[in-house]
């Protein structure tokens, strides 16, 4: 069975002012944004969640960008997955870059605290999108070390990457917010390598199944060259999640994939 293709965007600590949200949140709105070719969803800032559940389009999932590993308590400043189907969310996406210690920011997250965070998410029954990538300085030692790297961060959870409820979103983590994009022949080379690593640790069938976005870059440009890799699932869109050509992204994944 072909692969749904699936469309996340990150909205990270943006934007600055409530008063904006609306605008945002009509670039997704039914005319612009057919959710019935693919699945789409929006991480809101976590300020901004509450106000957006039940502003979007039915089919448009908001989904928090990251969640805590103990539930409800005395956990200050953090989210629980609990608070999360309270309100009627259904996903979940941890293991950023940003989360891992990129970009000048603390590490609060690492290859162990994403999988109880993932097996909490998972026993919880929301579903999950699960980040992983490498940094510039592993992309240039070449494809077995990204490899390397990327398996390292899905070691811990191979035995829960359940197709229907876990989409991974590969990053390269030189490429987020530079500009600077993988060619679809760089993003196809992963991506595939990234589904034979599944095979052979999981099963033939987990691989085929399971759902891998693009997310460095990704924009209405390249969209659609990227959309053509037989590998590339989606992406998970960052600076242009904030622009009206988010829907170009959407179309562009969709158009590739209706057969």
């Amino acid at each position: 069975m072909p692969r749904k293709p699936i469309v996340g965007g990150n909205w990270k600590c943006n934007p600055d002012k409530t008063e904006k949200l609306d605008s945002l949140i009509s670039n997704y709105d039914s005319e612009k944004i057919d959710t019935s070719k693919c699945d789409v969803y929006v991480c809101p800032s976590p300020l901004h969640v509450s106000y957006c559940m039940g502003k979007f389009k039915e089919g448009v999932m908001v989904t928090p960008q990251n969640c805590n590993i103990k539930g409800c308590g005395a956990f200050t400043g953090e989210m629980a997955v609990e608070q999360m189907k309270d309100m009627g969310i259904t996903n979940v996406l941890i293991g950023h870059s940003e989360r891992r210690g990129e970009f000048g920011l603390m590490a609060y997250d690492t290859n162990e605290t994403l999988a109880t965070k993932l097996k909490y998410i998972l026993d919880s029954g929301l579903n999950c999108i699960f980040c992983i990538g490498e940094k510039l300085s592993i992309r240039e030692q070449g494809i077995e070390a990204v490899m390397k790297e990327c398996a390292a961060q899905l070691e811990d959870v191979k035995g829960m990457l359940d197709p229907a409820r876990v989409v991974i979103a590969y990053e390269p983590v030189w490429s987020i917010g530079t500009g600077v994009t993988a060619s679809p022949e760089q993003a196809q080379e992963t991506h595939k390598a990234i589904r034979e690593w599944i095979a052979k640790e999981c099963s033939a069938e987990t691989a085929a199944a399971i759902r891998i976005q693009y997310g460095g870059s990704a924009n209405a440009k390249n969209a659609p060259d990227l959309s053509a890799c037989p590998d590339v699932d989606g992406f998970l869109v960052g600076g242009a999640s904030l622009k009206p050509e988010f829907k170009d992204i959407v179309a562009a994944i969709s158009a590739a994939k209706k057969a």
